[in-house]
């Protein structure tokens, strides 16, 4: 079924649907007495405008040559494939007469280009292990299951695992996330996201008797165990992690006055300790393992005495997804990690595909992929990181297709098999 970009494309009027101003995006088409045409990458057509100042929406549209709709104002545009897997074109019809601003016209003439320059073959490269960890499925779980239990609201302190679409779903069936606990009203059941907290927010809740289920990982989990440790055999702890970061907060909670964060390898060869014999370090679980053991080599040539947890506090989730990623950055022209910009996780991937000299960029979802990325790029590596969903990646895969066919080779390091409990405060056992 090829159609070509002059067939006219109009859509069906809708009960409180889009203003004059906006596009409408065909995620489908229908046709006369046919079945309906997906158009897969809208997604990424709809993004390209938002991006350009013009607000977007995605829904069927009608494909036929009766231009039936002449009084709907606005600009409908889609992308049309065409049998032998190619693109024809983007359709576009545009009432102008009725009031659509030529700017606005202009605007999806030049986004529907940027997508038309994407278009074409090309190979996916899938990293694995990716996406969610198995302290991630367990925090969500945790939310899950007290919602499930306990109805809503059920107060989560910050987010439960950094990624805005996990919060939002969470959100709509119930979760309200708060900063601090002061949002949390006195006794109401709250849960502690998965990056921990400190023993002071731990004492706060029990003050006002809040109902705590701690959605802690274990592995962050066993570091504040080793922070409480190492400063109770009177250590100075270094810990290496980046300033602001939760998880960072709540390990520096557990021995504020003996613990000292250093983020780089310069901050560490200027650290000053009051006894250099007595000097333990510890590590966010999130970082890049190449830049953290330039760290620790850095701090164990200033302090020879240097001693460290028996094993990586850097979680073996973080570590499979970088080494995943390094298989097959060199041979990607491009690098797409599915995450949100607040996942430390997620940003390690990207500054580690760059550093193996390939463009990287982090997205939320498919509809942050810039068409402008994909031009030219005939290999895109892509992951995501352990807090992002795996439909997220489904998606990506789905729109990079509708640009052409796609040829997926999954990359798979090593198989993970990790699983963690859910806490006695949820299973009742």
């Amino acid at each position: 079924m090829p159609f070509t970009a002059a067939q006219s494309i109009m859509a069906a009027n809708r009960p409180g649907g889009p203003g004059a101003d906006e596009v409408l995006v065909a995620d489908e088409l229908l046709t006369p007495g046919g079945p309906p045409v997906p158009c897969p990458a809208s997604v990424l057509l709809a993004g390209e405008l938002r991006r350009r100042g013009v607000p977007a929406v995605r829904d069927r549209m009608w494909l036929d040559h009766t231009s039936r709709h002449r009084d709907h104002e606005l600009i409908l545009c889609a992308l049309l494939p065409a049998r032998d897997g190619r693109h024809a074109g983007l359709g576009l019809a545009a009432t102008r007469e009725n009031g659509v601003p030529a700017e606005v016209v202009s605007a999806a003439g030049a986004a529907m280009a940027a997508c038309l320059a994407a278009a074409g073959p090309r190979t996916v490269l899938l990293a694995a292990p990716r996406s969610f960890c198995a302290g991630v499925e367990r925090a969500i779980e945790i939310v899950e299951r007290v919602l499930a239990d306990r109805g809503a609201p059920v107060y989560v302190r910050k987010q439960i695992v950094h990624n805005r679409h996990v919060v939002h779903g969470l959100e709509r069936r119930g979760a309200v996330f708060v900063d601090e606990l002061d949002g949390v009203p006195d006794g109401a059941t709250v849960v502690f996201s998965a990056h921990g907290v400190s023993p002071a927010v731990r004492a706060e809740a029990a003050r006002r008797r809040l109902d705590v289920i701690d959605a802690t990982c274990p592995l962050v989990t066993k570091v504040h165990a080793e922070a409480r440790r190492f400063a109770a055999r009177g250590d100075t702890v270094v810990l290496v992690g980046h300033d602001g970061h939760e998880e960072v907060e709540g390990t520096l909670g557990e021995a504020p006055s003996r613990t000292v964060l250093v983020q780089n390898a310069e901050e560490a060869t200027r650290l000053e300790v009051p006894d250099p014999q007595r000097v333990s370090y510890l590590t966010q679980t999130t970082l890049a393992v190449d830049e953290t053991a330039e760290v620790v080599d850095a701090l164990r040539a200033r302090f020879p005495a240097l001693r460290g947890p028996v094993s990586d506090d850097i979680c073996y989730a973080t570590t499979n997804r970088q080494r995943a990623l390094a298989a097959i950055a060199r041979e990607s022209d491009l690098v797409l990690v599915v995450g949100s910009a607040n996942s430390s996780n997620s940003a390690r991937l990207v500054e580690l595909a760059q550093r193996h000299g390939t463009r990287a960029h982090l997205i939320d979802d498919a509809g942050d992929v810039e068409p402008s990325w994909l031009a030219g790029a005939g290999v895109v590596g892509v992951t995501a990181g352990a807090s992002a969903p795996p439909k997220l990646v489904d998606d990506v895969l789905t729109a990079l297709g509708g640009l052409g066919p796609v040829t997926v080779a999954e990359r798979e390091l090593t198989t993970e098999t990790v699983h963690f409990a859910l806490p006695p405060s949820v299973t009742g056992r």
